[in-house]
């Protein structure tokens, strides 16, 4: 029997799901089981419970048939539970590193009923708030056990399962479940405490609350939040029905404050109350508050919330609605206040000398106010370096499928030579280019358009990334500061904001992209449409591709493709072509290509010049997927280039000499050189070597090379640009699974 059995209820939590799951099993403790619920989540969380489940023998998978919900999730795991004592975690929740050995100890040494742990919340901008701990126990709380009525301050702690750590036989002995509907911790954790004759508290912090963006219940507005009610008749009646608790009459004044302050929160967030049953849940309040007052009253708190108690006594909704508001018009007039002492004049005087730009915007404006053009779709590849990627293979695709409509592309004057003949266009910065802004129906670009762009009602943005992330993006950049200069992540959320649709290549994107970029659009796991054109390509497109690129039919063409390091400026991985040749024999031809950031370098050299006429310099060449058909093998080393190469089922080698100093600067959300695509080499030496002692074609390297597929390239089956226009060009439903089209 394990001393604690974690309870996970799983339902889309896909993006955190793993680093909880890491939390529990990754601390210097192992004296535990982990019942992971499946409650039939309809992301890839049972792909990846599947994933650990069959990993580490700690974690056991029940899978339910039907959503049941949170609190019937958690009944599901309390029975299949054998620990000692349970710790239910939500899936989007994890602990703190080192706090496993500190709680297991308390638990042996004291032997609580239940046991208290600290939390504090984390928000979706990386800023932390501290639990009620310190406010309620500002000196050491020491670590002696109690019951409830000696300590009543402890029903000032949040009322979450979570952070409570409960002796099994105790809960079971009580019969104590999980009620449905929401807010379900209510009629837990206060007959938890109020039954408990050991309770102990640890003043550490151990579980990291995640205040999600998107998703979280408190920011899901609808009536279910009128199930708080119901959650604390349960309390009230398990007051009066358990003798345990019986004697305690002394904590129905506390408890009877707890619910009032617990009401007042949930209709003072404006994200779950909707006005128009603002008045209606009062009357809940004020009913509750007449049918559970304590005959002897209770203590009233102090200032305003003082002032709230006695308006719901009284039933003046009218008052207390005037009062919210006027408190609000407040908080509105200092932010204002604020901001603009933040901002200063000398913002307001840069604008007036940019005359031209002033201009531009302000026709830009006045396009905002015309009828959005029902035809015009207006795409944009890599901050307009041309045709280029997903946004160009779903153009390709929507000028067959949907004719009528219009496309139109943004590019920068300096690359317009690299256009295809008779594509429209618009010059950034133009006044054209602002009219089409500021009119075009459909928005397709694989990076973010400017700060300036607003999103229009009848409008659709279509953000279709441009590779399946290793190296940690969006939100999670802000772990890795160096890898992320001078970036705005409040500028970034706001360029998010505007995605209707997230184009996925497969299921590891879309959990990752999920947590980098949090908001309320549709993803589309459909497969990366620029990938469309190596699955359909001839033998006589590559023959012909080949010719071009100089390689004759029995020479074997390697491609040296290296990410780009933003957190090193100019930094070119050890390499020298010369010897590479060497190891590949008389029969091999190289071709190096730099990552497109490095445009902005004189030449936009790759950093490795040679005059032998068998190493081509493609930095430049378009498209990258004509390199690709030509390549026989694929050197890289964080790029997102193996995950588009291995649609052709060819060699991959993984290249990293800089994989710890990659890791710790730049973040990754997983080791390719761990879990690779290939052969794997961290020196140039070893490189050498891959190819010399054949190791590049082994049965080891394609058994990687067909688990890597078989993970990342499911949806390559050359329709993905073809589901991307049926959705969202014309409407159309389906594409649910690879090969589903029309």
């Amino acid at each position: 029997m394990a001393l604690i059995s974690f309870v996970v209820p799983v339902h889309r939590v896909q993006g955190y799901l793993r680093e909880c799951l890491d939390s529990l099993l990754g601390q210097a403790f192992d004296d535990v089981e982990v019942i992971a619920v499946d409650d039939c989540s309809p992301d890839a969380s049972p792909e990846i419970l599947t994933g650990y489940a069959g990993r580490d023998p700690r974690v056991r998978l029940v899978r339910l048939t039907g959503n049941v919900g949170l609190g019937p999730a958690r009944n599901v795991g309390l029975d299949r539970a054998t620990g000692e004592y349970v710790w239910f975690v939500d899936g989007d929740d994890w602990l703190a590193p080192g706090c496993l050995p500190v709680v297991a100890e308390r638990l042996r040494a004291t032997r609580p009923d239940v046991l208290l742990v600290d939390h504090v919340r984390v928000h979706w901008n990386d800023s932390v708030t501290r639990s009620a701990l310190r406010d309620v126990y500002p000196k050491p709380v020491g670590a002696e056990t109690f019951r409830l009525r000696d300590r009543p301050e402890v029903v000032g702690l949040l009322h979450t399962a979570w952070n409570k750590v409960v002796r099994r036989e105790f809960l079971v002995s009580l019969g104590l479940r999980f009620a449905s509907g929401w807010y379900e911790d209510v009629s837990f954790s206060y007959p938890v405490l109020l039954a408990a004759e050991r309770i102990g508290l640890l003043d550490r912090v151990c579980v990291n609350y995640r205040q999600r963006r998107t998703g979280a219940i408190t920011r899901t507005p609808g009536d279910r939040h009128f199930d708080v009610f119901a959650q604390w008749e349960r309390v009230f009646r398990f007051l009066a029905d358990h003798p345990a608790a019986r004697g305690a009459g002394e904590l129905h004044p506390v408890l009877f404050e707890r619910m009032v302050w617990h009401y007042l929160t949930v209709l003072g967030n404006g994200a779950r109350i909707a006005p128009q049953v603002r008045a209606a849940f009062f009357d809940r309040i004020v009913a509750d508050h007449e049918r559970w007052r304590p005959p002897g009253g209770y203590r009233m708190p102090d200032g305003v919330e003082g002032i709230k108690h006695r308006l719901v006594a009284t039933g003046r909704w009218r008052t207390f609605s005037a009062l919210r508001g006027a408190h609000r018009t407040g908080l509105t007039v200092r932010r204002t206040a604020r901001t603009a002492r933040r901002r200063g004049a000398p913002v307001l005087l840069g604008a007036a000398r940019l005359t031209r730009d002033a201009a531009l915007l302000a026709g830009y404006r006045a396009e905002l106010r015309r009828p959005v053009d029902p035809t015009l779709a207006l795409y944009a590849a890599y901050w307009y370096r041309g045709y280029a990627c997903n946004p160009a293979a779903i153009h390709a695709a929507a000028r067959r499928l949907a004719p009528h409509v219009r496309g139109v592309w943004i590019v920068r004057r300096d690359r317009l030579d690299s256009l295809p003949p008779g594509l429209e266009y618009v010059v950034a910065g133009t006044a054209a280019y602002f009219r089409a802004l500021g009119r075009a129906r459909w928005l397709v670009n694989n990076v973010n358009f400017p700060d300036h762009v607003r999103k229009r009602p009848g409008t659709v943005h279509v953000q279709t990334h441009h590779g399946t992330p290793v190296k940690v993006m969006g939100l999670d950049q802000r772990r890795y500061p160096l890898g992320a200069p001078g970036m705005d992540f409040a500028a970034l959320l706001r360029r998010v904001d505007r995605w209707d649709y997230s184009i996925s290549s497969n299921s590891f994107s879309t959990q990752m992209w999920e947590r980098a970029y949090p908001a309320a659009y549709t993803t589309l796991e459909v497969g990366y449409p620029r990938n469309d054109r190596l699955v359909n390509a001839t033998a006589d497109e590559i023959a012909e591709i080949r010719a071009g690129l100089g390689a004759g039919p029995g020479e074997r063409v390697v491609l040296y493709a290296p990410t780009h390091r933003e957190h090193l400026p100019g930094y070119h991985p050890p390499f020298d072509p010369h010897r590479l040749l060497d190891a590949l024999g008389p029969a091999g031809r190289l071709l190096v290509r730099s990552h497109y950031f490095h445009d902005r370098e004189p030449q936009g050299a790759s950093g490795w010049p040679s005059d032998d006429p068998r190493v081509t310099d493609v930095s430049g060449y378009d498209p990258v997927e004509d390199l690709y058909l030509a390549a026989d093998v694929l050197v890289t080393d964080y790029s997102s280039a193996m995950f588009d190469y291995a649609v052709l089922d060819r060699p991959i080698v993984v290249y990293a000499p800089d994989r710890e100093a990659y890791r710790l600067a730049r973040g990754v959300y997983f080791d390719v050189t761990e879990e690779p695509p290939g052969a794997v080499a961290t020196t140039f030496a070893g490189l050498l070597d891959v190819f010399r002692s054949g190791t590049v074609d082994s049965a080891a390297a394609t058994g990687d090379r067909q688990r890597f597929r078989a993970r990342f390239c499911v949806w390559d089956d050359g329709h993905a640009a073809e589901r991307v226009v049926r959705r969202v060009f014309l409407g159309e439903p389906g594409g649910d699974e690879p090969g589903d089209v029309r």
